[in-house]
């Protein structure tokens, strides 16, 4: 097969996994940087450019958007699904997944566990949010954050408050979640291939860090999920419609419950902490899947 892999860089290990995997399974690879291909929209003929050059057909491509190019790398991916590539991840599906709100919601109505979670427009709702979601403390979100940037811990209801307030006067949309205590700082990531769990590491926060990204310093190690824990990130990735994501779990008194869902979630980390070859994994998965133009939205929605 010819494979392409859209990514800003091609150095980072999760992108270099993915290019060795699928070589090694004698496939052609090519990483393309998202924001160097052009498109040309033309009735019948929708023909994407790569650096002034027509790009030739590729059997499957590999979508690694970066949260700060969403709206590019989507249009990038549907021309892609509209000249009959298979994607592994739909632009669709990825648009909804890095919807926070929307991605939210959604899960919200097929009944899976969440924090309980206010978004309001008018700053004057600030002390009816707080007290929504429980009161002080809350986690402030940005709902264009990634990573554990724009992620605030308000640990009084008057610094809850003053931070609430300031994003709103800026004009910022947040969302306004429980503070999971019983979590500790830890989370757990699971990671979803075709509708099975593949592997599942636990990520804990650098010191003073209530949040346990690892590109904040966090640290990973495996563990062994819970049948419900497994079902819920299952359900998640089903109702996203990814064929591949990381489910970011906290594990609460009420049982777990979804923070995010990632539709390019990083390999480093969760193939160091598991000794799996997630990346073959995700390629077997391309191989047994894609074929031309089947894809469900063809570039639709």
């Amino acid at each position: 097969m010819k494979i392409a892999i859209l990514a800003r860089n091609a150095n980072l290990y999760s992108h270099q996994r993915l290019a060795e995997a699928a070589r090694e399974r004698g496939h052609e690879v090519d990483i393309l940087n998202t924001l160097r291909v052009t498109l040309n929209i033309t009735s019948h003929r929708p023909e994407a450019y790569y650096n002034g050059e027509k790009l030739e057909r590729y059997d499957a491509v590999i979508p690694r958007i970066g949260a700060s190019i969403t709206f590019y790398g989507l249009a990038v991916l549907r021309q892609f699904e509209m000249m009959g590539v298979w994607p592994l991840n739909e632009s669709v599906a990825i648009g909804r997944s890095r919807d926070k709100l929307r991605s939210m919601q959604l899960l919200a109505k097929a009944g899976l566990g969440l924090p309980v979670t206010a978004f309001a427009h008018d700053p004057k709702q600030t002390d009816d949010v707080i007290r929504m979601v429980g009161g002080a403390p809350v986690v402030i979100k940005l709902l264009e954050g990634t990573q554990g940037i724009g992620v605030v811990l308000g640990e009084t209801e008057k610094s809850a408050k003053s931070v609430i307030e300031a994003f709103r006067g800026a004009n910022v949309n947040i969302l306004v979640q429980e503070f999971i205590k019983e979590a500790g700082g830890t989370d757990i990531r699971v990671l979803v291939v075709g509708g099975k769990v593949i592997a599942a590491m636990k990520r804990t926060g650098a010191p003073d860090d209530f949040r346990s990204n690892l590109h904040r310093g966090g640290s990973a190690e495996l563990i062994r999920i819970t049948p419900e824990e497994r079902s819920t990130a299952v359900r998640a990735a089903k109702r996203m419609g990814l064929n591949v994501c990381g489910v970011d779990l906290l594990r609460s008194n009420h049982g777990p419950v979804i923070m995010e869902v990632n539709s390019s979630p990083g390999l480093e980390g969760i193939e160091k902490a598991t000794g799996k070859d997630i990346a073959g994994t995700i390629i077997d998965f391309i191989e047994a899947n894609a074929r031309p133009g089947k894809t469900a939205t063809r570039g639709r929605g």
